[in-house]
Formats: C-alpha cells, sequence, structure tokens
C-alpha cells in the first residue's frame, strides 16, 4: 500500500481533479497549490503578491522577486526569493510525507520524494483534442483563447520543473504510473488509482 501518492500534470488534463477525487476516495489530506500559498505565508509575502500563481518558470514573475526583500528574519540571507520560496514548499511537502496519507499535486513533489518509500509518482496527460475542450467547458475559453492558455501554462509548469530538478518533465521513465485521461475518463483513473494505491 502507498501512503504518498504525487501527481504531476499537463495543463487542463484533469490532474487537479484526479488528485482532489483520489484523495477524497482514500481519506487521504490533499497537497495542491495552496502549498504555494501556505509557503508564501510562512515567509511573510502578502498574500496578494502571490495569489493566481502555480508553477511560474524562471523566467517568470515569481522568480524575478529574487532582488526583493522578504522582510522579518527568515534566515538564509544570500538566498533569491524564488530560491528561499521553493525550500519553504519543499519543506511543507517533506513534512506532509512523513505525516503520510497524503495525495500532492505538483510543486515538483515526485521528484522531491523520489527516495521516499509507499511513494507512487503519477504523471496525467492527454492529447491537445481533448485539452483543448476541456479548457473551453470548465474555463470558458474560446478555441484561440484555449490553445494559447495550453502553451502557456505547459511552458510555464516545464519551466518551473527544470528549474528545480534534474529530470526532464514529463518524461514517463520517472513515473511508476503515465497516465491519458483524455482516453481513461477521470473516473477511471482514480479508480485505477485508488486500487494501485492499496495493492
Amino acid at each position: 500500500m502507498y501512503h504518498i501518492v504525487t501527481i504531476e500534470r499537463k495543463y487542463a488534463s484533469g490532474g487537479n481533479e484526479i488528485g482532489e477525487r483520489l484523495a477524497k476516495a482514500l481519506g487521504y489530506k490533499l497537497y495542491d497549490r495552496h502549498i504555494l500559498m501556505e509557503a508564501a505565508k510562512n515567509l511573510q509575502i502578502p498574500s496578494f503578491r502571490i495569489s493566481g500563481l502555480d508553477e511560474t518558470s524562471p523566467g517568470g514573475w515569481l522568480f524575478n522577486l529574487s532582488k526583493t526583500s522578504l522582510g522579518g528574519n527568515s534566515g538564509g540571507k544570500n538566498l533569491s526569493m524564488a530560491d528561499k520560496l521553493f525550500l519553504e514548499e519543499k519543506r511543507i511537502i517533506e513534512e506532509a510525507a512523513e505525516e503520510g496519507n497524503c495525495v500532492i499535486v505538483g510543486r515538483a513533489a515526485g521528484y522531491i520524494l523520489r527516495e521516499k518509500e509507499n511513494h507512487l509518482g503519477v504523471f496525467i496527460h492527454a492529447d491537445n483534442e481533448k485539452r483543448l475542450k476541456r479548457a473551453m467547458e470548465r474555463e470558458g475559453f474560446d478555441e484561440a483563447e484555449a490553445k494559447n492558455a495550453l502553451k502557456k501554462n505547459d511552458r510555464r509548469r516545464n519551466g518551473f520543473y527544470q528549474s528545480v530538478t534534474d529530470w526532464e518533465w514529463g518524461n514517463p521513465k520517472y513515473y511508476e504510473l503515465y497516465m491519458d485521461s483524455g482516453k481513461l475518463g477521470i473516473e477511471r483513473c482514480v479508480r485505477l488509482l485508488t486500487e494501485a494505491v492499496k495493492d
């Protein structure tokens, strides 16, 4: 039985929903984009500065905070803002793993916990057509907006991943399960993952 599940996902592949539903089905605690908010709060970064951010690439706004003072006694004075924020996220993820019975979505958690026992690493993907449809339905985008969102968010997540790991984002060899939610559907992904965790 696995006590820790980490999920990386392509944008609009349903990875977040799968994570939420899996955590509920297992009775596990869910850690998702709120990890970023908690890390920022712990470092006394005002919430309005980071609201709406997810995995942000090194060229993005989050990583350009490196010249911004954190304020307070947070230690690590020679570290950039981005480094401090990621290290705090890493601490939260490692703490969650120590407690066990958790599903962690994003934040390179699979890489951080790669040597942890009872850890199941998962990558959720789908073809562009299915992801476009999902983005249009869930976000209210037209086709052009959805295409732009797919490109932008995949690039952002890949950039974040490459900046904090030495793995290739989305490479199947780094995951125990590599699931096509477009073909399997959300419900079946959740069911298969639930069975895999309990075996």
